[in-house]
Formats: structure tokens, C-alpha cells, sequence
């Protein structure tokens, strides 16, 4: 099998089992607790919180611990949202991932937020135009992804941030797909917020952070016994997040390295599919997408009936967000983009990991390109 779906998740490391194992056995206790096995446990848990602050160059008390990129969409922004008195008007994108779109939609139908979706191009890269004209004196927050999930396209975050700081107002980016891949220094970004999930960077699933920039006021989403300084109540997960810590390390460390073999792989698939599979689109932009990202359109086809035959041909991959996995609407990330309905229907999302080599890449675009001639093949034989 050759697994080719590493933005829906990635294999927990060896070595964050590891890290991971004493504080889900003999140093067990509760951070809280005031004796010897909760002092471990919380010595552990303050570790952990500065290992992620190395790699983000911020603040140790900058960081919070939540179950994992989805809560720390939501913490960001329908915290910044309930505590900021600017106004109750929020700018973001029709690409970002549900948990951004869901949140601000409840902001909408239960606070009464307005909501501008900034428009994007065929590339899926946001109308800088529009985008400074969105911004307006009740303007609450500004939330762009730095890296789409689905089509892999970068967005300029940094100047997005630098933008929306000149009209006062706070930025947060779901950098979920980012990590190990891009730089997640949040002070060369310039965002006030960043979202991260730890199995999207060889950690469990169930575990995450936000990034919360010093002195932003938050609403917390949870109530309780005021862990996380007062905003994420309830009993850490010290064994996620120590290992959360570990693969962000791993991953950071691991990226000057990977990133130049993963753009080799990927732009090697990119042209085998293209050239192998008659009428394939890319979708996403050419240059400016993450170092593992190859997303096509194979018009004329069904992106599921391709899925079936890649995974019979021992090619695991995907049609898009796993979140979205089993319904029938197409992306919207592509419908965003102006890609006809059934067009997007017919998506296919590779996803590579820096484990993958030339000889899988050749056996993936023979895959792609027999997966295709037996769907079309299938197309005239079953009226």
C-alpha cells in the first residue's frame, strides 16, 4: 500500500509514543493535583508548553493546550469574537475548513455577526483587493487558513495580518496543514492566533493548540476549574501534550530537509498525471501550495469511482477534506474557486509524506492513469 492521505491524518511517530508513554503510566497524575505524582505530571505539562513555544518563537504563556484543530478554531474565534467589543463583524474566506465556516455561522445565527467571505481566484488565492476593502471599523477579527487543506494553495498571511493590524483589527490563521511544511513562527506571520492538531504532524488524534498572542482578550468556550490560565477549563492531557510537543520538534526539525524532496515528488506526480491522464486539471495554485500537495480534477469521471480503483491498485488517497468525507455535495473549495459543480465532483487530493520515494511516485501516476481509463471504460459499458 502506498498512503497517500496524509492531510486527513498521519501514523503516530515511534518516537512520540515514546515521549508519550511514562505520563500514560507510572506519572499519570493530574497537573492540578499538590503532590509528587501530580508535580511530574504538571512539570511535564510546562515542558511541553515551552517545546511549542521554541518552534513558534512565542511566549510559553501564549500557548493552549485543546483537543485538537477544530476547538482551536472555535476557541479563536468565537472567543476573540465575544470578548472584543470592536463590533460584530467578522472577514474570512468560502475555503476555510468547516470548523472556521461552522463557527463564524454560529456567530451569524446567534450573536448576530455579519459575515464577508472574501472572494478567491481560480488558484484559490484570495483577492487582496477585496480583501482590504472588507475591512471595516467593526471589524471583530479576520480569519484566513495559511494553507488549504483540500488544494494545497498558500495564502500571504503575513502581509493578510499586517493589513487588517493597520485598521486595529486581530487576525487568526488555521495553520492545521502548515506544520512541518511552512514556517510557523507567529511573530514573522504576524497573526494574534494560529491553530494547530497534533495528528496532522505524527501525534494522536484528540489533541491541538492555539497559539494566543499576550494581551488579546478571549471568551473561553469551556468553563470549569480554569486550567489554562483561566481559558480552557478542564483536566489536561499531559500524555497529548507532551507528545504534541515531540512531533511538532520532530516536524520542524525535519523541514529544511523534507520540504526540497517533497516538492521534487509532488511536481513529479503533478507532470506524470498530467501528461498520462487525458483532459486532468490541477486545481490549486502552480507554485504557491504546499510541498505535498497534487489535487486534480478528472472532468468526465467520478472522483469516487477513481478512489475505488486507486485503492484496488494498493493507492490510498482522497476526494478532498476527510470532514467532508460521504456527502454528496461537491468541494466548496472548488465551487469557490469556479470550478463547475460537476467538475468538483470528479476531485482527487494526493497528499504526500517525505517517506516517499521516485519509484512510488512512477507506480502512483500508472495507478491514476489505469484508474481513469477503467472508470471512463466503465462510463460506456453501464448505461
Amino acid at each position: 500500500m502506498i498512503y497517500l492521505d496524509n492531510a486527513a491524518t498521519t501514523p503516530v511517530r515511534r518516537e512520540v509514543l515514546e515521549a508519550m508513554w511514562p505520563y500514560l503510566t507510572q506519572d499519570f497524575g493530574n497537573a492540578s493535583s499538590h503532590h509528587s505524582v501530580g508535580d511530574r505530571a504538571r512539570l511535564a505539562l510546562k515542558d511541553a508548553r515551552e517545546r511549542v513555544a521554541a518552534v513558534l518563537r512565542c511566549k510559553t504563556g501564549e500557548v493552549i493546550f485543546t483537543s485538537g484543530g477544530t476547538e482551536a478554531d472555535n476557541l479563536a474565534l468565537k472567543g476573540i469574537a465575544l470578548a472584543n467589543p470592536r463590533g460584530r463583524h467578522i472577514v474570512t474566506t468560502p475555503i476555510e475548513h468547516e470548523a472556521v465556516l461552522a463557527a463564524c455561522d454560529y456567530l451569524q445565527r446567534h450573536h448576530g455577526f455579519e459575515i464577508t467571505h472574501v472572494p478567491v481566484d481560480a488558484y484559490g488565492s484570495i483577492r487582496m483587493e477585496a480583501y482590504a476593502a472588507a475591512l471595516r471599523a467593526d471589524t471583530t477579527v479576520c480569519t484566513v487558513m495559511l494553507a488549504n487543506n483540500e488544494v494545497g494553495t498558500v495564502q500571504p498571511v503575513a502581509e493578510l495580518a499586517k493589513l487588517a493590524h493597520g485598521r486595529g483589527i486581530p487576525f487568526h490563521t488555521d495553520a492545521v496543514q502548515a506544520g512541518g511544511a511552512l514556517s510557523l513562527e507567529a511573530t514573522a506571520l504576524g497573526v494574534d492566533a494560529l491553530s494547530l492538531s497534533g495528528h496532522k504532524l505524527g501525534a494522536p488524534k484528540g489533541v491541538g493548540m492555539l497559539f494566543l498572542k499576550s494581551r488579546v482578550p478571549i471568551e473561553p468556550l469551556l468553563h470549569g476549574g480554569g486550567q489554562e490560565r483561566g481559558r480552557r477549563s478542564g483536566t489536561e492531557n499531559v500524555a497529548g501534550a507532551v507528545g504534541f510537543a515531540r512531533a511538532l520538534e520532530l516536524a520542524e526539525a525535519e523541514r529544511a530537509a523534507a520540504v526540497p524532496h517533497l516538492m521534487a515528488m509532488r511536481d513529479e506526480l503533478i507532470r506524470g498525471v498530467l501528461a498520462e491522464v487525458p483532459g486532468a486539471i490541477l486545481s490549486g495554485h502552480p507554485k504557491e501550495r504546499l510541498p505535498g500537495n497534487a489535487s486534480f480534477c478528472f472532468p468526465g469521471t467520478s472522483g469516487e469511482s477513481i478512489l475505488l480503483q486507486l485503492e484496488e491498485r494498493g493507492i490510498v488517497c482522497s476526494s478532498g477534506s476527510a470532514c467532508a468525507a460521504g456527502s454528496d455535495e461537491p468541494s466548496h473549495v472548488l465551487v469557490a474557486m469556479g470550478v463547475p459543480p460537476e467538475v468538483a465532483q470528479t476531485a482527487v487530493r494526493f497528499t504526500l509524506n517525505s517517506s516517499i520515494t521516485a519509484e512510488q511516485v512512477a507506480e502512483t501516476v500508472r495507478a491514476v492513469r489505469d484508474a481513469a481509463r477503467a472508470v471512463v471504460s466503465l462510463r460506456f459499458v453501464i448505461p
